[in-house]
């Protein structure tokens, strides 16, 4: 089974991490472990003094987690397991002392709308569009939802997971402050942001990361919080109703 890829390149105290999954940039669970560790191991590294996170190809940013491995789930543990995937992630990205810039490019789902939440400052082009489409299937947005209700709101937030169906454009999702600006292209979205990073390199290290710690004030209690997301999701996607509408797309 294909894992997907996952590249980290420093270069003039930047970081850039790009991840890549031929489903759609979706996420099985072992690339969701590199990546936690992967952000652990930036936040070590006196070389790098800000982090832009991106995913491959011109299309989708980001489909959520693995289908496959979400279709496989049979017990508590491992669903349990299966969802603390992506609450490993933020908690990881909450806790990187250096700054992280989300380079949105594509559409994001689930997850994917969790892990541009997780990010510190965030740009997108205006295909990139985001649902939370975990209730059509049973489930709900538990573990990312503290992160997104962070960064969108708790009406957003009623509005994009309860409307599960829906795609919201970029320009609704940067009217309600998930996204910092969207751009018309990939190009110009990628000279913003390398600009941008490149100036965020150059000031105090001390001063940022100072900074970042304000902005996460108050989610001491995240990894206890997103743990317990985990294990209502865990129970959820056990149930009668899940099952048969996982059978349903699997057909």
């Amino acid at each position: 089974m294909n894992q997907g890829s996952l590249y980290t390149h420093v270069q003039n105290n930047i970081a850039t991490v790009e991840f890549f999954h031929p489903a759609s940039n979706s996420f099985p669970g072992e690339l969701l472990s590199r990546l936690t560790k992967t952000f652990q191991e930036l936040d070590a590294n006196n070389k790098v003094n800000v982090i832009i996170l991106k995913s491959e190809g011109e299309k989708a940013f980001c489909a959520g987690a693995s289908f496959n491995e979400l279709v496989a789930i049979d017990n508590f543990e491992d669903g349990k397991h299966f969802f603390l995937g992506f609450a490993n992630v933020i908690n990881a990205m909450r806790l990187c002392k250096k700054p992280i810039i989300g380079r949105i490019q594509g559409k994001a789902v689930g997850g994917g709308v969790g892990l541009a939440s997780a990010c510190d400052y965030v740009f997108a082009t205006d295909k990139a569009a985001i649902k939370l489409s975990e209730l059509t299937i049973g489930i709900g947005p538990f573990v990312i939802e503290p992160v997104v209700k962070r960064k969108i709101g708790v009406a957003a937030l009623s509005e994009l997971s309860l409307n599960a169906t829906k795609w919201h454009n970029a320009y609704w999702a940067k009217e309600k402050g998930l996204y910092a600006n969207v751009f018309d292209s990939i190009k110009q979205l990628d000279e913003y942001v390398d600009d941008l990073s490149q100036k965020i390199a150059s000031y105090n290290p001390e001063a940022v990361q100072e900074m970042k710690q304000v902005l996460w004030k108050d989610t001491n209690h995240w990894d206890t919080l997103l743990e317990e997301r985990a294990e209502i999701s865990g129970k959820l996607v056990l149930s009668e109703f899940t099952k048969n509408a996982l059978e349903k797309f699997k057909k």
